[in-house]
């Protein structure tokens, strides 16, 4: 039996309604580039990248952990993967599936990989905020970010199963998705993992890895991924977890992100999460130089100045309350929607 590589096309994939092959594609690709309306040209772009013969593909990473680069991938990385989450979430040949996120980026990229090599029925939508709005299709299975899930919540009974990703989702928004009638899971990933490893139903604790991934820790208490379908290397990740098994693990934060406030080291993810159902806009908990502590602990809320009740830092510990509190009027984000934390403290001085 041959195996499936980056030159096949499955005879059941749609796009838009219409089964197209290889050529048709190629076809379809130029008219996007050409003619096609501003959301279709990437789409034009990635799919001749993606039958021009080459073995990779070159990706833009998101640059909310850092600047912005490009990586290489190899294209049988990006069909391990679609295969991988075919089979983590039971998706058949035929089924009915909404793409709404942006081809720039891999989450956008791979919905594509999954429609051609799993032989899906995709419709492809105009990336934005509601990408819901005015469709009553039904469907089996779609990827969101955060922010897209949020405005889409009245229209999720349309769609059977959601992964959301890109940025974490918040605790209010979780409380939301518990009460939709959709199976709604949180995925993780990077673009270096090509898309996601592991995801977790919305509401557990545990993130569980796909089929043919592995995990353990460094010696920082770090995430290490084997995953031999998609990198030949291990790839060390700067995120902090608690490891439950070699298949399942818990976030804590990114290491980039701890604070040493006076010697006591401070998660911000882990105080946020203590903090999210108290705060009612974005957020975020960072740290400015201190010369008694070293680091102090700062909470930076976007939106204009607006008076707090100091009662809603009554869960925290009293190293973790903020020392000082910073409004924002709006946070710099990735074009996924992620904010870029470093970057929106330093709009502080802008002001």
């Amino acid at each position: 039996m041959n195996p499936i590589t980056y030159n096949n096309v499955h005879n059941r994939f749609k796009l838009n309604g219409f089964q197209l092959n290889k050529e048709d594609l190629c076809r379809v690709a130029y008219c996007f580039i050409k003619e096609g309306e501003e959301f279709q040209k990437p789409v034009g772009d990635f799919l001749l990248d993606w039958f021009d013969g080459k073995d990779y593909i070159d990706m833009n990473t998101s640059g909310s952990t850092g600047i912005p680069k490009v990586i290489r991938v190899k294209k049988q990385a990006m069909v391990n993967s679609a295969i991988a989450t075919g089979n983590f979430f039971g998706l058949q040949p035929g089924d009915k599936v909404l793409n709404c996120l942006p081809i720039k980026y891999v989450a956008g990229k791979l919905m594509f990989v999954r429609g051609l090599i799993l032989g899906l029925d995709m419709d492809f939508v105009a990336p934005s905020s509601h990408p819901m709005a005015n469709n009553d299709t039904k469907y089996d299975f779609s990827a969101m970010v955060p922010l897209q899930a949020k405005h889409s919540l009245k229209d999720l009974k349309n769609i059977k199963k959601l992964i959301v990703g890109g940025a974490k989702i918040t605790a209010k928004l979780e409380k939301e998705l518990l009460k939709v009638p959709t199976q709604c899971f949180e995925t993780y990933g990077m673009t270096e993992t090509v898309s996601h490893i592991a995801a977790k139903n919305v509401g557990d604790k545990a993130f569980t890895t796909l089929p043919n991934v592995t995990v353990a820790i460094d010696d920082r208490n770090c995430l290490v991924i084997e995953a031999t379908d998609i990198s030949d290397e291990k790839i060390v990740t700067n995120d902090l977890v608690e490891l439950i098994s070699d298949k399942q693990f818990v976030f804590l934060g990114r290491l980039d992100n701890v604070i040493n406030s006076g010697g006591i080291k401070l998660i911000p993810e882990q105080i946020e999460e203590k903090l999210a159902p108290h705060i009612h806009t974005r957020f975020f908990l960072a740290s400015k130089p201190d010369a008694d502590l070293g680091e102090k602990l700062v909470l930076v809320i976007e939106g204009e100045t607006t008076p707090l009740d100091d009662t809603i830092f009554d869960e925290l510990d009293k190293y973790e309350k903020p020392k000082e509190i910073i409004f924002i009027p709006k946070f710099k984000e990735t074009g996924n929607g992620k904010i870029i934390r470093k970057d929106s403290l330093l709009l502080e001085n802008k002001k």
